[in-house]
């Protein structure tokens, strides 16, 4: 499999519907006119998700007073999204993309290397997309720890 596609600032998010974690549908276009954040994550509840998932919940009333949403996409259901968000008190909407045609679409989805071997998965990545629908800022191969405020930063410079 080829190394997957990277979105650059200035090209067209991807479009995309996903179930949130009550099964309620959210798309991209449900945020025309605004900034949003969004962060594609492995699995619920693992280490570096879990310090990434909560770092973004610290800084959230920042990203609101900014006007910006923030959407974690992960591959894992509801269920699991549920009792992610009870267990940390996340306050942002998880969603599922349980094919990975979403994260394939934004580069996130792909070949990786985990202790020297090549695998196939999910691609922490993350990115702004701007009120006209177009990438401003992307991220791949994220560290966790410190990433929300990186994001922060890099909105301030937005404007």
């Amino acid at each position: 499999m080829a190394p997957p596609r990277k979105l650059q600032a200035g090209q067209p998010a991807p479009p995309f519907t996903l179930p949130d974690q009550d099964g309620n549908p959210v798309s991209l276009a449900d945020f025309a006119g605004r900034r949003v954040v969004v962060y594609f994550y492995p699995a619920d509840d693992t280490p570096g998700c879990t310090t990434e998932a909560c770092q973004f919940n610290d800084n959230l009333t920042a990203f609101e007073r900014a006007g910006v949403t923030v959407l974690g996409i992960s591959p894992d259901g509801a269920e699991r999204h549920q009792r992610f968000r009870a267990k940390h008190g996340l306050r942002f909407p998880l969603l599922t993309d349980a094919d990975h045609q979403v994260m394939a679409a934004y580069g996130a989805y792909g070949e990786k290397t985990l202790y020297g071997r090549t695998t196939l998965g999910v691609i922490r990545s993350t990115f702004v997309v701007g009120p006209e629908g177009t990438v401003e800022r992307a991220w791949y191969n994220v560290r966790a720890n410190g990433h929300a405020e990186k994001v922060l930063a890099a909105l301030a410079e937005l404007g």
